[in-house]
């Protein structure tokens, strides 16, 4: 027996091995598309980067770090809003050291 008929579904990186593997890293890629898109980040893009055969793994990894950072900046307290909407003018004095009291009450 030759070794064409050993592995009817070509070699481990042609056969349904490979095909696995594809479809689980686009699975992932989309994760990342769908978590991007969620935290206001290009998800297209990380979505690309993450499918570049060889290099997704780096990306993936990056994309992990620089999630983690947006994640930390986005955090805004209740207090820095309302100041920002009496900045604004969207609010009275009043109303504004009325919700304060409020807040931390």
């Amino acid at each position: 027996m030759d070794g064409f008929h050993m592995f009817p579904f070509g070699f481990g990186f042609f056969g349904f091995g490979m095909i696995f593997w594809w479809v689980l890293w686009v699975i992932v890629a989309y994760l990342v598309y769908q978590d991007a898109e969620k935290r206001g980040m290009n998800g297209l893009l990380w979505f690309i980067l993450v499918l570049i055969p060889m290099l997704g793994i780096v990306f993936l990894l990056v994309y992990l770090a620089v999630r983690e950072s947006k994640a930390e900046e986005k955090k805004i307290s209740a207090l820095e809003i309302l100041k920002e909407r009496y900045a604004r003018g969207e609010i009275t004095k009043e109303e504004f050291e009325r919700m304060k009291r409020e807040i931390e009450g």
